[in-house]
């Protein structure tokens, strides 16, 4: 088991009917351990098990629900808030 971390940018929710949406589809994902969405920011933040799920998993369960997505590993340097 590899615990990873990712976030995940997510465009366009600016309702609570939109987080709850994005909420579950992630929690729905087995693999996923935590989640901590920042709406202000357009991101989540999702820990998820390697050997179970990918980040893949994340954006397409993400998609599902019509939300623009584009994943990046927490340290990456394309990750626009790696510094942060």
């Amino acid at each position: 088991m590899a615990i990873q971390t990712a976030q995940v940018s997510i465009e366009n929710i600016d309702d609570e009917d939109g987080l709850d949406s994005v909420m579950t589809a992630l929690k729905n994902i087995s693999g996923v351990t935590a989640i901590d969405l920042d709406p202000v920011h357009d991101f989540a933040t999702v820990s998820y098990d390697d050997t179970d799920t990918s980040i893949h998993a994340l954006t397409a369960a993400i998609s599902m629900v019509d939300y623009v997505t584009q994943p990046f590993p927490i340290d990456a340097p394309q990750n626009p808030h790696h510094r942060d």
